[in-house]
């Protein structure tokens, strides 16, 4: 057998191996379901804002037809925005007295993120037993907080994140969103995830994201957390060094988001966390060139192979990782055709932004939210 055939089954293989984790995994995933009676316990609701008047609106009035929550507050910290987002939010509070505006300090102390100071003030700030943040991007269903908590309560955890249904339009969207809930549902395995204290099991989506109050606080908050740019697997990872426990729940149905409108925010809003998302320069090589291997390499043999084993095994390889993308598609509410069939497109895409992240972070070029990200 050429040395070329034996590659071409090799990552093939890993594909298809891959692809039948991803089917076992979403078989288990957690979907949580409506409460079945109202949630007792005092849950809060806490929305960090910075200039968000463009999309606030909408999630708050989301938020307002929360249903199943005997008592419920929300909180809305308006993060030094100049836009307008305040205002937004207090006409869409209007005199309900479930709901408070707050105006959070000019900025953060040195070391801080933007994002974990909001969230820090606004956990000080909560009366709930059950803290649940939601960012201003997101729609909950009328049901989803009360599943949440549900969810939190029934599996038995200290931290819970359904992940909600990803809305992406435009090429650039289409290509990199998806794989969000597709790299989780492939090689994190779930059930596992949910009581392990392994820090490279942590997995969480700051979307929407609920906590045990008590359990937080413990751990630190989100103080423990001040710095880190991917701030919700950082949370997760707290908890677990204070020996509690926590992970992703399937929440398509629970919620839905929408990140990014174009692909120059895209771009931008990956460059900004990528880099810390591998450890090192040589971790996001390793991660990027493993998924090249499994899912860019086959699709090269199925097209310019020089034998007939390299091709069909190629092709195999290929029909695999689309395989793959269209059962976690087809979970999670996301388009099949023609999406799934550029799965190598998107894995280039992704290549790229993690490229794109490295170069920036050592350029010092880094910022979100006209704020630079500490070092």
């Amino acid at each position: 057998m050429r040395a070329s055939t034996l590659v071409a089954v090799g990552c093939s293989a890993a594909a298809g191996i891959a692809t039948l984790h991803t089917a076992w995994n979403l078989r288990r995933l957690p979907r949580p379901a409506p409460a079945s009676s109202p949630i007792t316990e005092r849950v809060s609701v806490l929305v960090p804002a910075r200039n968000e008047a463009r999309r606030l609106a909408g999630c708050l009035r989301a938020l307002r037809a929360t249903a199943g929550i005997a008592e419920l507050e929300v909180l809305v910290l308006d993060d030094a925005s100049t836009d307008g987002t305040a205002e937004v939010a207090r006409q869409v509070f209007g005199d309900d007295p479930r709901c408070r505006v707050v105006a959070g300090s000019d900025g953060p102390p040195p070391g801080w993120t933007g994002k974990a100071w909001a969230c820090a003030q606004l956990s000080q700030l909560a009366t709930g037993a059950v803290l649940v943040f939601v960012d201003a991007d997101v729609r909950v269903a009328p049901d989803g907080i009360a599943a949440t908590v549900g969810a939190l309560r029934t599996l038995g955890l200290d931290l819970v994140s359904p992940y909600p249904r990803q809305l992406a339009d435009g090429p650039l969207p289409r290509l990199v969103q998806p794989l969000l809930q597709w790299s989780w549902a492939t090689f994190l395995p779930m059930r596992v995830a949910h009581r392990s204290a392994r820090p490279s099991l942590a997995a969480a989506n700051g979307q929407l994201l609920a906590c045990d109050a008590a359990a937080y606080r413990a751990a630190g908050g989100h103080a423990a957390v001040r710095d880190a740019v991917l701030d919700d697997v950082a949370l997760l990872r707290a908890l677990q060094r204070a020996g509690y426990r926590g992970g992703i729940v399937d929440g398509t149905g629970l919620a839905v988001c929408r990140m990014y409108d174009t692909g120059a925010e895209l771009v931008d809003g990956y460059a900004k966390s990528l880099w810390s998302a591998f450890g090192s320069p040589a971790g996001a090589a390793a991660v990027a060139g493993s998924l090249a291997a499994m899912y860019v390499v086959p699709p090269v043999f199925a097209l310019a192979g020089r034998s007939r084993g390299a091709r069909w095994s190629g092709a195999a390889g290929y029909a695999a990782g689309v395989i793959g993308r269209v059962l976690v598609a087809r979970r999670t509410g996301q388009r099949v055709y023609p999406d799934a069939f550029a799965h190598p497109m998107s894995i280039a895409a992704f290549a790229w932004l993690v490229d794109l992240s490295w170069r920036r972070r050592r350029r010092g070029l880094l910022r979100w939210r006209g704020r630079p990200l500490p070092d």
